[in-house]
């Protein structure tokens, strides 16, 4: 079986409860906590309903770049263009990024 290149994988946001805004110029991933263990720390701990999550401009770029079209490699191709030397070392951080995403259950990987 061959294994497929991290870069050929698609990646899809899955997440229903997270959304994203633009907010004095940065890109912010709003996440609705919902769910019954979120209502109990919501009304014991005082957590917020909803978590904000300010991305920088490269992973604001990189959020809005997902589109359920685009590889991974495409993006990176639209970093390198948009960021040049600044999105360096480009490979690294994009797919280190893209984990955190996953790990987090933001997006899920097509292909």
């Amino acid at each position: 079986m061959k294994k497929k290149n991290f870069l050929e994988f698609i990646p899809v946001k899955s997440n229903p409860n997270v959304s994203s805004s633009e907010e004095n110029g940065k890109q912010i991933i709003k996440v609705r906590n919902k769910g019954f263990y979120n209502k109990i720390a919501q009304v014991v701990f005082k957590r917020p309903k909803v978590t904000n999550i300010e991305l920088d401009r490269i992973g604001g770029f990189v959020w809005e770049s997902i589109d359920g079209k685009r590889t991974v490699y495409d993006i990176a191709t639209l970093l390198s263009s948009e960021f040049g030397d600044d999105a360096e070392p480009l490979y690294d951080r994009l797919v280190k990024f893209m984990q955190i995403l996953k790990s987090a259950g933001f997006v899920d990987f097509m292909g």
